[in-house]
């Protein structure tokens, strides 16, 4: 065997020695958790006022899960989701021009998606402890409760709530 084909076995070895990769990465039980969020949706307050849209969609392969928001008064914000398998963690990284929300956890006893961390303002830098839940309802439609930690009287707050309501299309 000349010395060049010795040298490209060697190399090859640490590749034929691996275990075949997952047909399908990311298709396990836990990184399917928040697929009911995927789709396109209407967002009204609990009055009924209508907030904006949201169209949320699996990316690389169903690893990440892309959520893009249009309010009605203009303001967008996108947020990246994913599973971490070492943590046993969903994470979630808003960012829009308002804030940066940076959260994490996963489904609560009750099947909703729960996740805790911190929102800082990006005019102002302030930041606070922060908490999102993502209840599905069983007309389809999805229940999202946004609350801010008050530290002057040690209090959660509302900072947003909207029911999803599923759409045809991103219009």
């Amino acid at each position: 065997m000349s010395r060049s084909l010795q040298i490209l076995c060697w190399l090859m070895l640490p590749f034929v020695l691996l275990p075949a990769a997952a047909a399908t990465p990311c298709s396990d039980e836990p990184y399917r958790a928040f697929d009911f969020l995927l789709g396109n949706w209407q967002v009204h307050a609990r009055s009924g006022e209508l907030q904006g849209k949201n169209v949320i969609t699996a990316q690389e392969n169903g690893c990440l899960i892309v959520e893009q928001w249009q309010g009605r008064q203009g303001g967008t914000g996108q947020s990246y989701n994913y599973y971490n398998p070492q943590t046993m963690k969903w994470y979630q990284l808003w960012v829009s021009t308002g804030a940066i929300i940076d959260y994490s956890g996963g489904l609560n006893s009750s099947g909703a998606m729960h996740l805790e961390g911190h929102i800082i303002y990006q005019e102002t830098g302030l930041q606070a402890p922060f908490t999102g839940t993502w209840t599905p309802q069983p007309d389809g439609s999805v229940l999202q409760e946004l609350k801010q930690f008050n530290p002057e009287n040690a209090s959660w707050i509302d900072w947003f709530t909207g029911i999803y309501t599923r759409t045809s299309d991103a219009d």
